[in-house]
């Protein structure tokens, strides 16, 4: 469906302004679809992407502000959010012993075993982008890296 169909609007001031709503509900559109898997298993989407960053750096333990930087939303709160994960088993928190300021993360088995269910799910994610074919996608990224100015 259109845009325009969508969110009931037929006019935009620019064809820039369009494509920036048209980012932002498309934004939304994938949250929620993967918000409906990630309901199932208790967890919200930034969770599962401080469970991936630090299923990428295990067997390390990862300072909270390495989440930080990596994390897709840099809004989020990683702190907060690490103890959510903590409370449900899913990492440890452990004080640096150099630095008691600091707190290292690492992922649990029981992080890792979730992340194994959920990698079940990747056609499923992938799904939800079928309407592009690979050229398509292959192009959108590279326009979606160009508008933030990373055109390599």
């Amino acid at each position: 469906m259109l845009l325009e169909d969508e969110i009931k609007q037929q006019k935009f001031k620019s064809d820039y302004h369009k494509l920036a709503v048209n980012i932002i509900y498309t934004h939304g559109w994938l949250i929620n679809k993967q918000t409906n898997i990630f309901k199932k298993f208790d967890i919200t989407a930034a969770q599962f992407n401080i469970l991936r960053i630090l299923r990428g750096q295990h067997p390390n333990p990862v300072p909270v502000s390495l989440l930080k930087d990596r994390m897709l939303d840099k809004m989020s709160d990683a702190s907060r959010l690490v103890e959510r994960l903590r409370a449900k088993g899913l990492v440890d928190r452990k004080i640096c012993s150099e630095d008691r300021r600091r707190v290292n993360v690492l992922i649990t088995k029981k992080g890792l075993d979730l992340l194994t269910v959920l990698d079940g799910y990747e056609s499923e994610f992938e799904s939800f982008l079928k309407n592009l074919n690979v050229d398509e996608a292959i192009k959108t990224n590279r326009l979606l890296d160009k508008l933030r100015g990373n055109e390599k």
